[in-house]
This record gives structure tokens, sequence and C-alpha cells, in this order.
């Protein structure tokens, strides 16, 4: 009965090894290869000066450093939560701070986006005196500021409320660990959800308004409408990812207390789809689907020298 149990036990042990090394490689192979693609089109940015100049571009490529600088920071997070690595947690918080801005970057900025497309769309006269380079490094300097206000906020709140010796703590590194009063929590779920609320009337206005110019348009004018309408429906729904990826810890939190098995790959699935996938929209949706960007990453993925 002994050596049973201990086989079984054993077995147990091993699978959950083999379990937790599949969801490594599964975890890291999606990581690099999409940070390699999003490094190669950032190279493809910065090698013409057309995409330098313009925008709609800048913003993307301001989306694509946010979001390798979020999937590295990211996947030493899940690395150190599998393998069960504990911190201080005074080091965790510098990482939580980095992570946490590279984050909300990303609404604030596909926001940004959505906004400069509505201008190109409806106000197509107008366009090239609102978005100039210097107002987008100004829109690009708002959205950093905003991300870190309410970064900061949290980490004046928990520096006021954390008790004697907690940063000295070892803890497993997530968000989480900053957020040590309820009412904190709370006040951070509230936040959140008015950031959800004021992206969602902005993204619904910008399309509303381009449905509109696509019923009063006409011929190849009619045909940029139409893909701009596309455009924002993956803006739309990347930032459903995006937010989804902030209330996420708290219900596995709650899955967590009831079933520890489930919570492991509940938690591993939610980095899958709301951290790699909801990062890999802009890649396909700038990248791949705007002909001039798509034709000038053939050319220097064949090698050529810059132009």
């Amino acid at each position: 009965m002994d050596q049973n149990s201990s086989g079984g036990q054993l077995f147990r042990l091993d699978s959950d090894l083999n379990a937790k090394m599949v969801r490594t490689v599964i975890g890291q192979t999606l990581v690099w290869f999409f940070i390699c693609i999003d490094m190669l089109m950032l190279f493809t940015f910065f090698s013409k000066h057309a995409f330098r100049s313009d925008a709609r571009y800048i913003l993307f490529a301001h989306t694509l450093l946010g979001d390798s600088v979020l999937l590295l920071l990211n996947d030493l997070v899940v690395l150190l939560i599998h393998f069960q690595v504990l911190v201080p947690v005074g080091r965790c918080i510098v990482v939580c701070i980095l992570l946490a801005i590279a984050s909300k970057n990303t609404p604030y900025t596909i926001t940004a986006m959505c906004l400069e497309r509505y201008v190109a769309i409806c106000m197509p006269l107008r366009h090239a005196s609102i978005s100039t380079t210097g107002r987008t490094m100004a829109a690009i300097a708002v959205v950093w500021a905003c991300s870190s206000v309410r970064v900061m906020t949290d980490l004046t709140i928990f520096t006021i409320v954390a008790p004697p010796g907690y940063f000295a703590t070892p803890t497993l590194c997530y968000y989480q660990v900053m957020l040590v009063t309820e009412w904190h929590r709370l006040m951070h779920v509230i936040f959140n959800q008015v950031d959800f609320g004021i992206i969602m009337v902005i993204l619904l206005f910008c399309y509303t308004k381009i449905m509109l110019a696509a019923q009063a348009a006409s011929g190849e004018n009619k045909q940029s409408v139409s893909k701009g309408r596309r455009t924002l429906l993956f803006h739309g729904l990347q930032l459903i990812l995006c937010m989804a990826e902030l209330w996420v810890p708290y219900i596995v939190d709650l899955i967590g207390v009831q079933n520890q098995s489930l919570y492991v790959h509940i938690r591993f699935f939610n980095f899958i789809s709301f951290t790699i996938i909801s990062r890999a929209l802009s890649p396909i949706i700038y990248g791949l689907r705007d002909e001039k960007f798509f034709l000038a990453l053939k050319y220097y993925m064949s090698c050529k020298a810059p132009l």
C-alpha cells in the first residue's frame, strides 16, 4: 500500500512537472516569436523616413515598443510564478510599476490611434495640420503621463498603508502585492472600470462618425472609409482583450481559493489569451493590413538595404 501510494504521488509529481514544462515551452515560444515580429516591424519603421513622419505609423511604432516591453516583463513574472520563485516585495514593486505603466500604455495608445483615424477620415482637410509629428509626440507624452499617474497613486497609497517590514517579505511577484487593503483593491477595480468606460465611449464615437462618413462616401473614398471602419473594429477587439487583462487577476484569485489545479490552467490560459494574443493584434492590424508598410516589410525581410 505504501509503495502504491508513493508511486501514485510520484506519478502525479511527474505529470505536474511535464505540464509545467509544456506550458513554459508554449509560452516562451509565443512570447519570443511575437517579440521578433515586433522588432522586425520596428526596424522597418525606423528604416524609412515616410513612416517616421506619419502620425499613424509613429503611434503604431510606440505600440510595438510598449508591447515588446510588456511581453518581456510579463514573461519574467510568469516564469517566476511558474517556478515558485519568491522575491522581496520591495524588488517586486519595481517590476510591478514598469509592468503596470506598460500595460496601461497600450489601451491609451490605441485610443489615440482611433482618434487619428477619425480625424483622417472625417476631417481630411484638417488632418495634415492636426496630426503633425510634434502633436503626435505630445499625445504620446500624455499617454505616458496618464499611465504613470494611476500607478504612482497606487504606489503612494501602498507606501502609506503597508505594515512595517512588508517590503522585505518574500512573495510571488504580481501587481496585487501593492494592494494591501480591501478599499485600495476596490478603488483599483473602480478606476479600471472608469478607464474602460471612457475608452469605449471614445471608440464608439469614432466608429459611429466613420459609419456616417461611409454612407456619404463614394468610389475610392468609400474603400478608404470601409478600411478605417474595419481597423476600428480590430482596435475594439484589442481594447477589450487589453482591459480584460486588468479584470482577470481578481477572477483568477477567486478560482484559486476553490481549486488550485484549475487556477494554474486558467492563469496560463489568461497569459496566452489576454497578454500575448492581445498584443499580437497590433502587427496584424497595422503591419500586415497596411499595404505600404507590408511592402516595406517584405523588402527588408528579403535582406535589402534600408531605403
